[in-house]
């Protein structure tokens, strides 16, 4: 049965890299971005084709010469060649596990202090600088979008940003002892993260009609502010009750463009959800509550260490990883969501 996949995923790579030098798709912009998809998503699998191929070569090479004269060099050539076989049946199912559809999509990221007043707000601080670097660190565009004291609005620009970060989404708890602490106590707080896959109007219709926009002057709603014009922007969807401010902008209109962004990716993260409800009743929301007791991952200052709950992985590099160096978590937790998608296709079949 893998003999035919492979080929399979050999004839669809042809194809994929033959589409990526056509002129008419060229030609296309749309045409040529979905060629591009299936190329990349293709490739690692038809390396790992590649593999099989030669590694099945091996063995029967191996197999035929033991026929003829028992050789212990030989032996472990195919004993080698037969475990790599078996490795490569579960990576190269893997591989062809169907992507996400929103994992090409640059995001919206919204970080908010949860429980732990002043420290919460810091946290969430924090929780910007790490995600940010870790961004430029991938090669990601940040742009930010909003900055008040323990709420943080920002996009991340670049293809496949949404595949990295939506392991971001959820309460990230911080144990440590607060800069104001003078007993020297450990605090528990927590931040929520909310990552968005930033919608296109394609992805998103939204009906002027359906929007309240309201205007005010910076600093808030009757707030004092040096700002003595009306710039920045409420924008609040009527049938689903979601509202968006911005006001970091000098300009209305871009106040408003920014607002709209949001609202987009929130309405579509919204239709997501729902169909995903569907789908399982179960599904936890992304960001929760912000309690204490909820979490996906957990930093611990005293010991340098965090904890993914979700997949019961501990780092011991906690200053690495409040610089963005996130890698060793995106990796477990793609190749988690593979595994469980993978284990879904199967039941569907």
């Amino acid at each position: 049965m893998l003999d035919a996949l492979v080929e399979q995923i050999q004839l669809r790579f042809s194809e994929a890299e033959a589409a990526m030098s056509d002129p008419a798709v060229i030609g296309d912009r749309e045409k040529y971005a979905d060629a591009g998809r299936r190329y990349n998503h293709l490739k690692p699998a038809n390396a790992l084709a590649e593999e099989w191929v030669r590694a099945t070569g091996d063995a029967e090479g191996a197999r035929e010469m033991l026929a003829e004269e028992e050789d212990p060099e030989v032996r472990e050539m195919l004993r080698a060649a037969e475990q790599r076989l078996t490795e490569l049946e579960e990576e190269i199912r893997l591989a062809m596990v169907e992507p996400d559809p929103n994992d090409d999509k640059p995001v919206i990221v919204e970080i908010n202090g949860g429980a732990g007043g002043d420290e919460a707000a810091i946290w969430a601080g924090d929780l910007y600088r790490m995600l940010t670097r870790y961004a430029e660190r991938r090669g990601f565009k940040v742009e930010p979008m909003e900055a008040d004291e323990g709420k943080y609005t920002f996009a991340v620009k670049g293809d496949g940003a949404y595949s990295v970060f939506k392991y971001e989404g959820g309460t990230h708890r911080v144990q440590r002892v607060p800069a104001t602490e003078s007993q020297g106590r450990i605090h528990t707080s927590t931040a929520t993260v909310a990552v968005l896959p930033e919608a296109e109007e394609v992805d998103i219709e939204i009906n002027q009609s359906d929007l309240q926009i309201d205007v005010y002057r910076s600093g808030g709603p009757g707030g004092q502010s040096v700002n003595t014009t009306d710039s920045a922007v409420r924008i609040t969807h009527k049938p689903t009750g979601v509202a968006v401010a911005m006001q970091d902008e000098k300009s209305q209109l871009q106040n408003r463009e920014k607002a709209m962004r949001v609202l987009r990716a929130r309405l579509l993260e919204r239709a997501i959800a729902e169909q995903q409800a569907e789908l399982s009743a179960g599904r936890k929301a992304q960001v929760g509550t912000g309690d204490r007791a909820e979490k996906i991952r957990t930093y611990n200052y005293g010991e340098r260490r965090v904890t993914d709950h979700r997949i019961k992985l501990t780092v011991h590099a906690l200053d690495k990883i409040l610089v963005g160096e996130l890698d060793e978590f995106t990796d477990a937790l793609q190749a988690d969501e593979r595994r469980a998608r993978l284990a879904e296709q199967a039941e569907q079949v």
